[in-house]
């Protein structure tokens, strides 16, 4: 005796947030010490996100920016680490990936066996994958990554006071990675 209607939205209801649409979203903004933060996220509910994150930039002085606001800063790249095949001349099969946007610098760690290639196009991400699928490359991982383009000197203190900002941000659910353009501590 019920309306189909009611019974369709009580069974939407009892499906839970498991069925609720994600959306990707990227929040940048400046740290302290003037440091680019980028941060990607997938959320069911950007309201309660934007405010985890603009807690963590005030808290830390920081201040949130606009969408786009720090894209220049930042190159937004597609990474692909495999197995290396014996054999395999890196140069010809580098050049056979310029087609596709791949940059002609490679990481090779000798240890692990294993090649990293960089992607300059993120759309052509289905396509290289494809093609080293076809070269029979054992995939090992791909991903989307930002790669500053100019990398900020900061001393030891100011690093401490970045790396717990970017823990308090990693620790939210929704928040899948932090990018910034600190240089690195020698040695990482």
């Amino acid at each position: 005796n019920m309306p189909k209607d009611n019974i369709e939205r009580a069974i939407k209801n009892a499906m839970g947030k498991d069925q609720s649409e994600y959306k990707e979203v990227t929040y940048e903004g400046y740290g302290p010490h003037g440091i680019a933060i980028f941060v990607d996220t997938l959320t069911d509910n950007t309201t309660r996100t934007v405010g985890d994150v603009r807690s963590v930039f005030n808290k830390f002085n920081g201040t949130l920016g606009t969408t786009g606001s720090l894209a220049y800063l930042f190159d937004h790249k597609c990474v692909f680490t495999f197995k290396k095949k014996d054999g395999v001349d890196m140069e010809e099969l580098i050049l056979e990936l310029i087609d596709f946007n791949v940059e002609d610098e490679f990481d090779e760690d000798e240890e692990e066996g294993t090649i990293t290639i960089y992607g300059d196009d993120v759309k052509a991400y289905a396509q290289i994958q494809k093609f080293l699928e076809d070269q029979g490359f054992e995939d090992i991982g791909g991903e989307f990554t930002y790669v500053p383009n100019d990398l900020k000197d900061i001393d030891a203190e100011q690093r401490a006071t970045i790396d717990k900002m970017v823990e308090r941000l990693e620790d939210f659910d929704d928040v899948q990675n932090v990018y910034t353009n600190m240089k690195p501590e020698e040695g990482e």
